[in-house]
Parts: structure tokens; C-alpha cells; sequence
């Protein structure tokens, strides 16, 4: 066969890269937008940062007014009850592609974050544990999913080891930290999160940010995506 006659090559694919860390810093914003509504509309409780509920419930036991131990131990075990549930999915969702089970827990934390908003426009300033409760689930089921996925300085929920990092493998430190831009976007994320959720909540009350946030992670779930989805399963993640 003569050389003209050689069909030329196929043009390479590109290849697909995961969106799983977009879908993770939208989910840093509602983070923040769900503290806002929890703290600042619930009684002063967390519902995404478990380290503030301990803190809380150690200044209520000591006489500190103003903290609601019954609030945080609600959070607390609502949390602790999402987070079961999220390994019970793990197990469920075994040798499926890791975009059917992420996109899953996506889709329920949506639903739990619409049916809050409802609750809230439907009772306003009532409902107030019932609200912490199925908030604080939402968050236990997407914070053990998320640590079972291990994706570096985007834990979605907590800063502080995410701040450690960024000081401690800085230049300045003497470190080489590979990847500065996903730590600082963490903290910028949950900052405007918290931030909008506040302003929302003190000028418009609980049903719009938690509307908001059900809308948002329905836009991460909706935009996930894996590059192998059918040989990525969840045990690789």
C-alpha cells in the first residue's frame, strides 16, 4: 500500500477531567449558608460544623447564657445519623460507578435541603428542631461522603485543617504546597456562603437561603461529572 493511500489518524480524544472539585466548592457555599440559617435562626446552634456544637454545649454546661444544649445535641445527633446512613450507601452503592453514587447523595441533600425550605416558609419561626435535625442529617450523610471521597483541602464543612495547610506548606514555612488554589477557594467559598446566607436570613428569613441552597447543590448534582464513569467505581474512591 502506497503511502497515499494510508488513511491518516484519528485525532486523539481529550480527555474528560472530573468536575468533582466544582461540585464540591458549591457545596463549601452552602456550608456556609446552612450555618448561617442554623446559628444565627435556630438558636444559635450549628448544623455543618460539629466542632461548634461540642464547643456550645461545653459553655451551656458551664452557665454561659444564650446556647441551647437541647439545639446542639439535636445537631449532633442528627449529624451522626446522616453520616451512618452515608456508610450504609457506601455498601449499597458498591462496584457502581462513583458518578451514580456521589450524584445520589447530591440529589438527597437537595431534597432534605428543599424540604427544610418549605418547612420554613410553611411555619415561620417554628419547627426550630425539626429544621436543625434534618439539616444537620443532610450534613452528616454529605460529610462522610465526602471524606470517603478524600479529595485534598475540600472537605466542604470544616477550615481548620484546610488553613493549616495552607500556613504550614507555604513558602513561607519553607513548603511546597502542590495546590494552594483549592485551599484558598475553600475559604473563599465558605466565606461568601456564610456571608450571603447571613444577609439573606437577617433581611428575608430561613425559607429563602435554605431555597437557595437546595438549588444550588441541585446545580452541583446536575453538573457532576466522572471521566470513567463506568470503570470508576466506589471502591476506587
Amino acid at each position: 500500500m502506497s503511502e497515499a493511500s494510508v488513511p491518516p489518524a484519528a485525532p486523539a480524544p481529550v480527555p474528560r477531567r472530573t468536575t468533582l472539585p466544582a461540585a464540591l466548592t458549591v457545596l463549601t457555599v452552602v456550608s456556609g449558608f446552612v450555618d448561617a440559617v442554623s446559628y444565627l435562626g435556630l438558636g444559635r446552634v450549628f448544623a455543618a460544623n460539629m466542632t461548634g456544637n461540642v464547643v456550645i454545649i461545653g459553655f451551656a454546661a458551664a452557665g454561659a447564657p444564650g446556647f441551647s444544649v437541647l439545639g446542639s445535641l439535636t445537631s449532633l445527633g442528627a449529624f451522626l445519623a446522616g453520616a451512618v446512613c452515608a456508610g450504609r450507601l457506601t455498601a449499597v452503592f458498591a462496584g457502581r460507578p462513583r458518578q451514580t453514587w456521589v450524584r445520589s447523595v447530591f440529589v438527597t441533600e437537595a431534597v432534605l435541603l428543599a424540604a427544610a425550605s418549605a418547612v420554613a416558609f410553611a411555619w415561620p419561626g417554628g419547627a426550630t428542631y425539626a429544621l436543625i435535625a434534618v439539616l444537620a442529617w443532610a450534613m452528616g450523610l454529605r460529610n462522610a461522603t465526602v471524606r470517603k471521597l478524600a479529595v485534598p483541602d475540600m472537605t466542604t464543612t470544616v477550615l481548620t485543617m484546610t488553613l493549616t495547610g495552607l500556613a504550614s506548606e507555604s513558602s513561607l514555612a519553607g513548603g511546597t504546597d502542590p495546590r494552594p488554589g483549592r485551599g484558598i477557594t475553600s475559604v473563599v467559598a465558605m466565606l461568601a456562603g456564610a456571608a450571603l446566607g447571613a444577609l439573606l436570613v437577617l433581611h428575608h428569613g430561613l425559607g429563602w437561603p435554605l431555597l437557595v441552597s437546595a438549588l444550588l447543590v441541585a446545580v452541583a448534582a446536575a453538573g457532576y461529572r466522572e471521566p470513567a464513569a463506568d470503570g470508576d467505581d466506589i471502591r476506587s474512591a
